[in-house]
């Protein structure tokens, strides 16, 4: 191999490297705006999390009280019927 051919390529390793270099400095720039991005959804999820958590804890509340007006209806209802039934033997 020649002198200047040597110096050429060289010269076209260095110009790689620096190229190389350039491209991982991109991919880091990425990795790091998607590491940040990662982290506000994160936040976002935590908080969805708890307000369905809460909420979770607001149906079983209305659940229990569906419960209970469902009994005194048919309580009601059972009252109802012996009023009718004590109306009727009269």
């Amino acid at each position: 191999m020649t002198e200047i051919s040597l110096e050429r390529k060289v010269r076209q390793l260095d110009n790689d490297v620096q190229s190389i270099y350039e491209m991982l400095a991109a991919i880091q720039g990425t990795q790091l705006r998607h590491g940040n991005r990662l982290e506000e959804l994160d936040e976002r999820l935590t908080g969805l999390d708890e307000r369905l958590t809460g909420l979770d804890g607001r149906v079983v509340g209305l659940d229990e009280r569906v419960a209970g007006i469902d009994e005194k209806v048919t309580d009601l209802g059972e009252n109802m019927a012996t009023v009718l039934e004590l109306l009727r033997a009269r």
